[in-house]
């Protein structure tokens, strides 16, 4: 089984960028998350929604905001500096699998692997 997340229009926003609300999802007046539930419900040509990161969930969460409250959009942040990619000879070597050793002996009984004396630890058989 695989577990995805749901497909709806908030996966395919940016975090930190906010969107006017109209544009993104049609519907009835909403209020901003900032103002509270005492405050009258705004028209969502006057919200703005933003995507948050989130600690426990990777898709992050989305708050609707009036003027008052969206936060300024932080200025581009600089490229960082390319990792540099290892060069074929510094690829880690690969050990051979350990598959070829010999296999130990079992108890034709018990079913477990015998000591190097050859004595069962279950029935105390000898090999």
């Amino acid at each position: 089984m695989k577990i995805v997340t749901a497909a709806d229009w908030r996966n395919s926003l940016p975090f930190d960028t906010p969107f006017l609300v109209a544009d993104l999802a049609p519907g009835e007046p909403a209020r901003c998350a900032a103002c509270g539930t005492d405050a009258e419900p705004l028209p969502r040509t006057e919200l703005w929604a933003v995507k948050y990161r989130h600690p426990k969930n990777h898709a992050g969460f989305v708050r609707f905001s009036c003027a008052a409250h969206t936060p300024r959009t932080p200025p581009p942040a600089a490229a960082a500096p390319a990792r540099p990619r290892r060069a074929a000879a510094e690829k880690p070597i690969r050990r051979p699998a350990t598959t070829d050793a010999a296999p130990r002996a079992m108890c034709p009984d018990c079913f477990v692997e015998v000591s190097a004396k050859g004595l069962c630890g279950i029935c105390g058989r000898q090999l």
